[in-house]
């Protein structure tokens, strides 16, 4: 096993080494399937938390129908809408993983979560995905006040793939007069392809916290062809202006490889007049507000962000 930083949380350290020594972590080295399957029973929650209603239904995308998830808070006054996108690498994850999560935001930010199961590489590449989110959110937008929620107050949110999603839904909001989003939620968002720009934090948690390099080079291979690494849609720091997106917020974890882009991204946001804040945990690893039943600080973390929802959207 690989000797970690005395830094790290310890449920965060306890959690890995029960990985290595029999359930096997997501890894670059699994099959699509495989790897799918394992995230699901990583991320599954037992006991789901009760929300006020749970509808799933389908809409139309811009290939074929794209199945969604809607989340109500408890009361009747119109809430706050969160279009969350799912992370997973562009490969894995799904509603169900994201259920347990999905719940917790709803009643903690007192949003309307809507919930998207856009197209996954390796079956649908670039910008299959990304549209579909994409419209998604145009979707949200547009039937807020059916959803029980206020159209001026609609957010675009999610972690890692789902983080550069958003992202990059936010920048398309811009680019084509989209909905007038008033808040991203970036959740240690993968905004960076690795051959364009090497950060730190790659070398120094890019082995043994949970989410590898190795791991990382894969899931952008099977996202995408090396020729759209420049393309700001699929990923973000890439794009040359960021001016005139909603406010953000960034939530970076200290031992996750991808924690220097999320902060080259929140420093970029800030210098181009976005309000940003950046909530940082030192002693944290990639994907802990998922891993909640594992670790206490992700739960914590949850609540952070949804205190953070209401107070930039106002709760339900």
């Amino acid at each position: 096993m690989p000797t970690r930083d005395d830094g790290l949380d310890p449920q965060a350290a306890a959690l890995l080494e029960q990985l290595e020594s029999g359930i096997s972590a997501p890894s670059w080295t699994l099959s699509v399937e495989s790897g799918r399957r394992i995230l699901e029973e990583l991320f599954a929650v037992a006991d789901p938390e009760p929300v006020g209603e749970v509808v799933n239904i389908e809409i139309q995308g811009p290939n074929g129908p794209i199945p969604l998830r809607i989340y109500a808070p408890e009361g009747d006054d119109p809430a706050p809408v969160l279009s969350f996108l799912h992370g997973g690498g562009w490969v894995r994850g799904s509603l169900d993983s994201y259920d347990g999560l999905c719940r917790r935001l709803t009643n903690r930010a007192g949003v309307v979560v809507v919930s998207v199961d856009y197209r996954r590489a390796p079956e649908d590449p670039f910008p299959a995905g990304f549209e579909d989110c994409y419209a998604a959110t145009e979707w949200a937008a547009a039937h807020a006040a059916d959803l029980g929620g206020d159209p001026d107050r609609v957010a675009v949110g999610g972690d890692s793939a789902g983080g550069n999603l958003s992202a990059a839904v936010a920048l398309a909001a811009r680019d084509r007069d989209g909905p007038d989003l008033a808040h991203q939620l970036l959740v240690y968002p993968a905004v960076n392809a690795p051959s364009v720009r090497w950060f730190d934090s790659y070398d120094e948690n890019g082995t043994g916290y949970f989410l590898e390099m190795d791991s990382v080079e894969w899931y952008v291979d099977q996202y995408c062809e090396p020729a759209d690494a420049g393309n700001h849609y699929a990923f973000p720091l890439q794009a040359r202006d960021l001016s005139g997106l909603p406010p953000a917020t960034v939530v970076t974890a200290g031992y996750d490889p991808l924690r220097d882009e999320g902060k080259a991204y929140a420093e970029r946001l800030s210098t181009a007049g976005v309000e940003t804040e950046r909530l940082h945990y030192d002693a944290q690893i990639h994907g802990f507000l998922s891993l909640y039943t594992y670790i206490d600080r992700g739960e914590t973390a949850i609540d952070d962000v949804g205190d953070r929802l209401r107070d930039v959207l106002g709760g339900g």
